[in-house]
């Protein structure tokens, strides 16, 4: 073989392929949702509660390409499939702008999620969609589906004998996120997870915090090979993008999301139900 008819040739294979991955870029992929489990070592957690478990669902994006509320229906019951102590969604219920997309109002995403089950139930935040559309209107909508949306306060359950905290912050982008006030219920010493939609807040989080839980970033929703993660909304770069992350014996855990924004494709970063494993 020649090398005119190499170049030509290595120029098709080249072409297939990348023709191939936008297909699964764009058709696919930010339709195959999975549920992908990890285990996380909480500091200070109660030796009595380890393998408490927690469905995180964040950035629904009811309305994007690939997310209908036929696959929110999908996701309820699939995230119901995992039996959790708990679940928790981290935020972003509606869209303010992808390509293809279309309005889905905020109530019937949440009746769809009021469907979610778990032991001690369902607890929600806001996201910066959600307050660029009207955070009143789906905080409302949440809370009449039962999923007990928290803006800057917090939450007690209790498992095996122990309290556990719940705290809820106000969107960073959309509102004020006020710690202290959030976090003015809970007894010194107590375990207490932080939800946050926006993972950005994390670096203000004080040290008496067991677990930070965020989501925003969608993984940055493409991951190249070699590159990383191109675009990923935060003043952090790719630091808070995705899972877990550990600083000064503080813990983050984000999830990439179920949904798209703006732009509709998914690569390298599948829609995912977060099924945590919380351990001493």
């Amino acid at each position: 073989m020649n090398a005119a008819r190499t170049r030509r040739w290595l120029a098709a294979v080249a072409a297939i392929a990348v023709v191939v991955l936008g297909v699964w870029a764009v058709a696919i992929e930010p339709a195959r949702v999975i549920a992908r489990r990890t285990e996380i070592a909480v500091p200070r957690w109660p030796p009595a509660l380890a393998g408490f478990s927690v469905v995180a669902l964040s950035d629904v994006h009811a309305g994007a390409p690939h997310m209908g509320l036929d696959q929110v229906r999908r996701v309820v019951a699939l995230a119901n499939a995992q039996q959790p102590d708990l679940v928790v969604l981290l935020g972003d219920y509606v869209i303010h702008g992808v390509i293809g997309g279309r309005f889905v109002p905020p109530e019937e995403t949440a009746a769809v999620l009021g469907g979610l089950r778990a032991r001690h139930g369902v607890v929600s935040v806001l996201g910066n969609h959600d307050g660029w559309l009207d955070g009143p209107r789906v905080r409302r909508a949440l809370e009449r589906a039962g999923l007990r949306p928290l803006v800057n306060e917090s939450l007690r359950i209790e498992d095996r004998g122990h309290a556990v905290w719940i705290a809820g912050l106000a969107d960073l982008w959309t509102g004020e996120p006020d710690l202290a006030r959030a976090l003015a219920s809970v007894p010194p010493g107590d375990p207490v997870i932080v939800l946050t939609h926006n993972p950005d807040v994390f670096p203000t989080i004080p040290a008496r915090v067991n677990l930070t839980l965020a989501g925003h970033t969608h993984g940055g929703q493409v991951a190249l090979p070699l590159i990383g993660r191109p675009i990923v909304p935060s003043r952090f770069g790719q630091h808070y993008a995705i899972g877990v992350v550990r600083e000064q014996g503080r813990v983050l855990f984000v999830s990439p999301g179920l949904g798209t924004s703006i732009i509709p494709v998914r690569f390298r970063v599948p829609p995912e139900i977060s099924v945590l494993t919380l351990v001493p």
